[in-house]
């Protein structure tokens, strides 16, 4: 949502399916990580994102590319053969 524009947290939380509070708190740890910015404005927040920042975590995260993905099932058959073992 904030890829086209800035928004107020009660503008991000209006359409989600958890408390003002939860999606203030997620805002928070992306704000803390450098993703984003919050700015008070009045009794307002706002959020804006950190376009560097998200292009540097776009990077990183693309190394995680190059590894098969994880077959779920043959990770819970693995586990519930060492639990029985």
């Amino acid at each position: 949502m904030l890829l086209e524009d800035d928004m107020a947290v009660t503008d991000v939380a209006a359409p989600l399916a958890i408390s003002l509070a939860a999606v203030s708190r997620h805002l928070s740890v992306l704000a803390r990580a450098g993703l984003i910015r919050q700015e008070r404005r009045g009794r307002v927040v706002w959020c804006m994102l950190e376009p560097d920042a998200l292009r540097h975590a776009s990077i990183w995260m693309q190394g995680f590319g190059q590894f098969d993905p994880v077959d779920v099932d043959a990770l819970d058959a693995l586990l519930e053969r060492e639990r029985n073992a």
